[in-house]
């Protein structure tokens, strides 16, 4: 007597599980990042024991814009909002060329995608850090120039 409708609940879990994997199957996402901007620091290369060494940078982006009461904004103040990113460049040939030739001031476009993480700083406090993870580097300005 209990076993037929145990059987449908069955088949209706069974039907439904096999729906939501067909439909991970088709959908897609994007995690995508373009930065346009100066770079704050000279690179590090770091490397903890048994991982692979990753380069570090920050490049700074600015927004400017003039408030005023004129539609046009032709006049009143500029103002500027300036927000820093910090670059993780692991991929071993990109790592390499960042750290020989990017350098402080140089103009660089970056895309890649954000990664969020935690670290355990030295007061052993969980943070929270903001990475982008670059996959491609382009030189704007600046002849490449090695470093001595």
């Amino acid at each position: 007597m209990f076993r037929r409708p145990v059987v449908q609940v069955f088949r209706q879990f069974v039907r439904h599980e096999s729906e939501v994997a067909s439909s991970l199957v088709l959908e897609r996402s994007l995690n995508r990042v373009q930065l346009l901007g100066r770079v704050g620091q000279d690179p590090v290369m770091r490397q903890v024991e048994g991982k692979n060494p990753v380069t570090i940078f920050s490049l700074a982006t600015n927004e400017m814009w003039r408030s005023g009461e004129n539609e046009t904004y032709q006049m009143g103040d500029v103002s500027q909002k300036t927000t820093w990113h910090r670059i993780s460049v692991f991929r071993p040939g990109l790592r390499d060329v960042a750290y020989q030739y990017v350098k402080k001031g140089s103009r660089i476009y970056v895309e890649g995608k954000v990664d969020y993480g935690e670290y355990t700083d030295k007061n052993n406090v969980r943070r929270q850090a903001t990475t982008i993870i670059a996959d491609n580097i382009i030189f704007l300005s600046d002849q490449m120039k090695e470093k001595p």
